[in-house]
């Protein structure tokens, strides 16, 4: 996994660590890095990964782009994200509960990890709300409607986040990510690379053969779900057909997601 650093994400940790505030500054990195090995391990789920981590001034994005995907598995992916740094809120809270002396030393990352939910629940794109959002609108709406409503949205709570900082207090962290947010509709991602899971170098050392019965609507997505880093998958038909691991990936590499492994 290659992690790369924006430039004012670097800024950001030397003034940090200038001013003392380098502890909360690497818990808030740590929980962005959290949140987008959610994204990352659904990704894997359904066959693909994603080779690289940018550290952005305000989180980190895992640079993916996973072509063919359903809508509901987009919704999934973008919402594996949230979902981590929601488990790590329901247990944090349960530490409290039976541990109420760890506040003092558990508060900050709650604080993060609430913080990195409500933001990427925003219902601004490329946010993850605004990725689960523009899958709802293309069941309703085309495909230029919802990016135009999209981009509308974005812009709007921008302005209205610029707007609020500028009557109230100025804030150069909420202006940052006004502009952050505008900068990024204009940002394409990198396509995600489907997973070589073919196996001939692990061969040499020998492996434990892994025999799973199915039927011909089996398709790559719920293959890709049976693998096992540490067997070797052989997909067996009641007639008695057989699919090795390795042509399994020869086909996946050619195929759809959603297509039948059985043809």
């Amino acid at each position: 996994m290659k992690i790369t650093i924006h430039p004012m994400f670097a800024a950001a940790g030397i003034f940090s660590a200038i001013f003392g505030g380098l502890p909360i500054f690497l818990i808030y990195t740590l929980t962005a890095l959290m949140h987008e090995c959610g994204h990352i391990f659904y990704a894997k789920r359904l066959g693909f990964v994603c080779d690289k981590v940018k550290l952005m001034p305000y989180g980190a994005a895992a640079v993916c782009n996973l072509e063919g995907i359903s809508l509901s598995d987009e919704i999934r992916l973008s919402l594996a994200g949230p979902a981590v740094n929601f488990v790590v809120c329901i247990f944090i809270t349960a530490i409290w509960w039976f541990f109420p002396l760890t506040y003092a030393y558990t508060d900050t990352i709650m604080q993060a990890n609430v913080v990195m939910l409500a933001i990427n629940l925003l219902p601004c794109y490329p946010l993850d709300g605004g990725r689960a959002a523009k899958c709802l609108l293309l069941k309703v709406f085309s495909q230029k409607i919802t990016v135009v409503i999209l981009y509308i949205t974005t812009i709007l709570v921008s302005v209205a986040l610029i707007v609020i900082t500028v009557i109230t207090t100025i804030n150069l962290s909420v202006l940052s990510f006004a502009l952050f947010l505008i900068l990024s509709l204009f940002e394409r991602p990198v396509n995600a690379s489907k997973i070589n899971f073919a196996t001939a170098d692990k061969l040499k050392r020998g492996l434990e053969v892994k025999y799973v019965l199915v039927s011909g609507e089996l398709t790559y997505r719920k293959a890709i779900s049976l693998l096992d880093d540490k067997k070797y998958l052989i997909l067996r038909l009641e007639s008695g057909e057989e699919m090795t691991q390795d042509e399994l990936y020869e086909g996946f590499a050619s195929c759809g997601l959603y297509d039948k492994v059985f043809v």
